[in-house]
């Protein structure tokens, strides 16, 4: 149901969840009880795509919920990696 928005002139701003059928121009003030007017406001709409809601939730359930791993670790490599280039020099450089 909608949110709909009311401005007392003596109070403040307050609202209403009320079905579209039913909803009015003036409400009564819950505080003052007196004659408050419907207010034009900003409709909450999505501002993001139905990929991007699901990166969020995927991304907020696997802080709560992270998937369990099953089966094996994988095995480590006993060979020697390749260095990261082949030039003669480079092995002259300082190593950190």
């Amino acid at each position: 149901m909608p949110i709909y928005e009311y401005r007392c002139p003596e109070c403040s701003i307050f609202e209403v969840i009320s079905p579209m059928s039913a909803a009015s121009d003036q409400q009564s003030c819950p505080t003052c009880g007196g004659a408050a007017r419907r207010k034009m406001s900003v409709p909450n709409l999505s501002k993001a795509g139905t990929s991007a809601f699901q990166l969020i939730d995927s991304s907020e359930r696997s802080a709560s919920e992270p998937q369990v791993v099953t089966g094996a670790l994988p095995s480590r490599s006993r060979r020697k990696s390749q260095p990261y280039t082949t030039n003669p020099l480079h092995s002259k450089l300082p190593r950190p």
